[in-house]
């Protein structure tokens, strides 16, 4: 039965009244025994509807109050059906804002752990990343330093190949730099009108030979210029390291295809492959630093490995996203939208 407090009270009220009215009518023929028993009924009623209300009002709603808490210890945050006494009762409500901020709390608490092993997963990544080409160069500086210096071909051959190292090595301290940028939030875009459709052009030429090896054609679809408003040279590294993956992990004499769908106010752009394609417990994490497909290119000295993830800041900072579309064995859709020029 569920009552609220004014109807308690109402009804404690009453009584109250009903027992002193009685009281009264027949005071004129009471003794004092009769004074003094009266006196007991009145307290024993008013003792007993008190104490019932404060035993339902009170004492019933903390015992809900701990088991509330209990259930949260033991991390149930499944809501329990309200079996409160009272329809308008504020411990209710209080204990329903327990819940709330316990279950929020463990949702910070969760977040919390999740990020702690992020970052325990990214120091590991980054010390295997930066190990690789350090100890690279340090084995071929110290094999000449070992004698193999006075071999003027072996000399060149061990300096070119270490110069390489710390090559990769510097390309993925300036990639690691521009993520941390672009996290904080102080990279500013230098945004400008330009043809995105010749920087394309441009990028294809620049990874021709790497593609001539795979017999890879890159097809830019546009017969007019694509004028676009933004950072051109932000968008030019988009391109540069989307184009680059799909040369990797395409296949021998495929292709690779950039197009352009205008619309009112931005430009679809895609770029697709009829490469390997990607497996769907993949596609969500290949925006992830380090995370490769391919675990046997892990090291693969010509990629840092932070390339997407760059290209995904770099296409959330022009207002946008990166959406994936893949399957197995029969290639790979990447489409962003960006503003037209102005």
């Amino acid at each position: 039965m569920n009552i609220n407090s004014r109807t308690l009270a109402l009804l404690t009220s009453l009584a109250v009244a009903i027992v002193l009215t009685a009281f009264l009518a027949l005071a004129s023929y009471f003794s004092s025994q009769g004074f003094i028993v009266a006196l007991v009924i009145v307290f024993v009623c008013c003792f007993v509807l008190v104490h019932l209300s404060y035993e339902a009002l009170v004492f019933r709603e903390v015992k809900n109050v701990y088991s509330s808490l209990e259930k949260l210890k033991r991390q149930d945050f499944k809501k329990a059906e309200s079996r409160s006494t009272f329809v308008a009762d504020p411990l209710k409500k209080i204990k329903d804002e327990i819940y709330m901020i316990a279950e929020g709390k463990q949702q910070e608490i969760d977040e919390l752990k999740r990020l702690q092993v992020m970052r325990r997963e990214f120091l590991a990544d980054v010390s295997h990343e930066l190990k690789t080409p350090i100890f690279a160069a340090q084995g071929f500086i110290h094999t000449l330093l070992d004698g193999a210096m006075d071999d003027p071909n072996v000399r060149e051959r061990f300096l070119e190949k270490a110069a390489k190292s710390l090559d990769g090595l510097d390309a993925l301290v300036q990639d690691l730099i521009s993520i941390s940028q672009f996290e904080k939030g102080v990279v500013k875009m230098a945004k400008r009108n330009f043809d995105v459709a010749q920087l394309v052009r441009e990028v294809a030429e620049q990874l021709e030979q790497k593609a001539a090896e795979l017999q890879i054609t890159v097809h830019v679809e546009a017969d007019e210029p694509v004028m676009l408003f933004a950072d051109p040279n932000r968008i030019r590294q988009v391109f540069i390291n989307l184009i680059d993956n799909a040369i990797k992990y395409g296949r021998k004499g495929g292709n690779i295809w950039v197009m352009f769908d205008e619309g009112k106010r931005k430009y679809t752009i895609t770029v697709k492959d009829d490469g390997k394609g990607i497996a769907q417990e993949h596609i969500n994490r290949i925006f992830e630093r380090f995370y490769r497909i391919d675990k046997s290119r892990a090291r693969d000295t010509t990629s840092t490995g932070l390339g997407l993830s760059i290209c995904k800041h770099i296409i959330e900072a022009h207002k946008s996203f990166i959406a994936v579309k893949s399957e197995v064995g029969k290639g790979t859709t990447l489409r962003f939208k960006l503003l037209k020029a102005k």
